[in-house]
């Protein structure tokens, strides 16, 4: 059992943390506030532009823990481009922030209903591909995930957060122009 800090209480902040207490973990949300305790494991629920400034409040908090980024770093002004340079990632971005942390990137390829129901278009098991430079925290985070009765995959090393980023990238421009549905996507069989 592990206690997991989650920043974002949106849609997809109360689907992971689902997920994680069908696992028999416990979930804390932090709003707001800058003197929240955090667990060994963080969950940045937001959009990548909060992750700048939850990092500077929480900086000394993060070191030595588990940073887990959903983000995809969408203009979403355009829907046209990302933010990130196109030789990095909103992970990698974050994880020169917080050099004591180790960030995973995780989740950005799944939507809020296919972690909810546990299936992409009612059919295949959802999957999470999990990317990071740290083995033991992407076995650490995958079994949490396994636990609260999804799929994993594991990406390989952080960099490849650059291909997640881009995939959910398309998932999401697929959905908007109604390509696919919210609780459709990409399933790993």
């Amino acid at each position: 059992m592990a206690n997991i800090t989650i920043f974002g209480q949106g849609t997809m902040g109360k689907a992971i943390a689902s997920i994680f207490t069908d696992g028999g973990n416990t979930v804390n949300f932090v709003g707001k506030e800058t003197d929240a305790e955090l667990s060994d494991i963080v969950v940045l629920a937001t959009p990548y532009a909060a992750a700048e400034s939850i990092i500077a409040n929480y900086k000394d908090a993060l070191k030595g823990k588990i940073l887990v980024d959903i983000s995809n770093p969408v203009d979403f002004s355009t829907m046209d481009s990302q933010v990130t340079p196109a030789d990095s990632s909103a992970a990698e971005e974050i994880q020169k922030l917080v050099p004591d942390t180790t960030v995973v990137k995780a989740f950005n390829t799944t939507f809020a209903a296919t972690l909810a129901s546990k299936k992409v278009a009612d059919s295949a098991t959802t999957t999470v591909q999990i990317a990071s430079d740290d083995e033991a925290a992407k076995t650490r985070l995958a079994e949490l995930i396994q636990a609260g009765g999804l799929k994993t995959i594991d990406a390989g090393a952080l960099k490849r957060s650059r291909e997640l980023e881009a995939f959910g990238f398309l998932q999401i421009t697929l959905a908007i122009r109604e390509q696919i549905t919210w609780m459709g996507g990409f399933a790993a069989l």
